[in-house]
């Protein structure tokens, strides 16, 4: 009894710290309840863990360390039923040792593959570079709830698209890093260099803009791609959407950016339930 109470206490450690990234999903998870789908919960909360290792970690050693754990982990939980409690509550389901190993495994190898990479040369390059680490994690979550024949490819935009605006929001912090959120032309074509994208300008204003730009475009894009979303995922990409949206009428992008705060609110609640209702038709 106080191994079970211990392993919930942990599991609902790593729930948290997914929840403190993306609060609106709380209200998702009045429609996709943990007690019913706790697989679904846990697979999300490892996709944060894999998201911190990859990008939170400013010392490249202490990243691949993090992510070598998990590669160790999550090639040997098919037959241990894993160590960590995540790990433990996605593979007590079936669906986990339906899928082979390698599709566990791409996330974690390109994201160390990508903990090498520079500054990308322009948009379509930073895309993607990118698109390789999230569309991995992309095909696990689409096959996690909608089945091996489902497509991947329109999630696997959103997550990127999703990433990418997250990453602009952290610009002045990340000024200083190899990876810059912004590419190598966009800086080029407005004369920044690494201390300007620290401080307030015009120059810095419309390098964001633009770059809101081609966020946007790609959000249009996808719509006219096949394949469905998890509940948690269209959440992400709608409030994702709308948080560029307001970013680009704004007369400073980057404080909206970051100023931007997930709604909990009825319009959310709606859209939780639309996904869901979505999600239940595509399953049943």
């Amino acid at each position: 009894m106080i191994e079970l109470v211990e392993q919930k206490a942990g599991l609902q450690g790593f729930i948290d710290k997914w929840l403190a990234v993306q609060p609106q999903q709380r209200v998702a998870l009045v429609f996709v309840d943990g007690q019913d789908f706790p697989g679904h919960v846990a697979l999300a909360a490892l996709e944060q863990e894999l998201l911190g290792a990859a990008y939170g970690i400013r010392e490249p050693q202490v990243a691949v360390a993090k992510l070598n754990w998990w590669a160790e982990e999550l090639a040997g939980a098919a037959a241990s039923g894993g160590r960590h409690p995540l790990t433990q509550v996605l593979f007590d389901d079936e669906r986990a040792h339906a899928m082979p190993a390698e599709r566990w495994l791409a996330p974690v190898l390109a994201a160390m593959a990508q903990l090498e990479q520079g500054t990308a040369a322009d948009f379509p390059a930073q895309f993607r570079a990118a698109l390789t680490f999230h569309g991995a994690l992309a095909v696990l979550e689409t096959t996690w709830w909608y089945g091996a024949e489902a497509s991947s490819e329109k999630a696997a935009r959103v997550a990127t698209l999703n990433h990418l605006l997250h990453a602009l929001l952290r610009l002045p912090q990340d000024a200083e890093r190899d990876r810059l959120p912004v590419p190598m032309a966009r800086l080029a074509r407005y004369g920044l260099d690494r201390a300007q994208l620290r401080m307030p300008g015009a120059a810095r204003q419309q390098a964001i803009r633009a770059q809101l730009g081609d966020l946007l475009a790609g959000w249009n894009e996808a719509d006219a791609l096949s394949g469905p979303l998890s509940v948690f995922r269209s959440l992400e990409s709608r409030h994702g959407r709308w948080l560029a949206r307001r970013a680009m009428r704004s007369g400073d992008a980057l404080a909206a950016l970051q100023a931007g705060q997930p709604s909990t609110g009825p319009a959310t609640a709606l859209r939780a339930w639309r996904a869901a209702r979505a999600w239940q038709r595509q399953v049943r």
